[in-house]
């Protein structure tokens, strides 16, 4: 199954892998189906949104950061990330595109991002392209 790894230099990060989902799905050669992006981490996940303006990501962690404080959870004792998790948790790990003609059905300003709450760390996404049956 395809998939690669981003690393994270910060603790919170958004980083558009647009780019490398359409070239997974490009090399699939599926003309119309459906591609699944997940990650498998408990801290991080996959959003779609705009990446036009890089304060929208950066308005996105903020928010996240004012619902979901550090330091107040009963996880935190353990290890120090609940909120990471909760985050993570709330956004969800996958998000599922259509693909027509070859090609990912996002929306002019909509891009595919990896959100990560427990940074920095090399984190893995998994992309899977199956073709619609008929």
């Amino acid at each position: 199954m395809p998939q690669f790894k981003i690393s994270t230099h910060k603790k919170r990060e958004i980083i558009d892998i647009t780019p490398k989902v359409e070239d997974i799905v490009a090399k699939s050669k599926v003309r119309s189906g459906v591609c699944t992006v997940y990650v498998p981490h408990a801290t991080a996940a996959v959003i779609i949104n705009e990446n036009a303006d890089p304060n929208v990501c950066t308005d996105i962690i903020d928010a996240l950061e004012k619902m979901i404080p550090e330091g107040v959870w009963l996880h935190d004792r353990i290890d120090g990330n609940a909120s990471a998790h909760i985050k993570a948790s709330i956004l969800g790990p996958s998000e599922s595109i259509p693909v027509e003609d070859g090609k990912l059905q996002l929306g002019t300003w909509q891009s595919i991002m990896l959100a990560d709450f427990d940074g920095p760390r090399e984190r893995k996404v998994i992309v899977k392209v199956v073709s619609q049956i008929m």
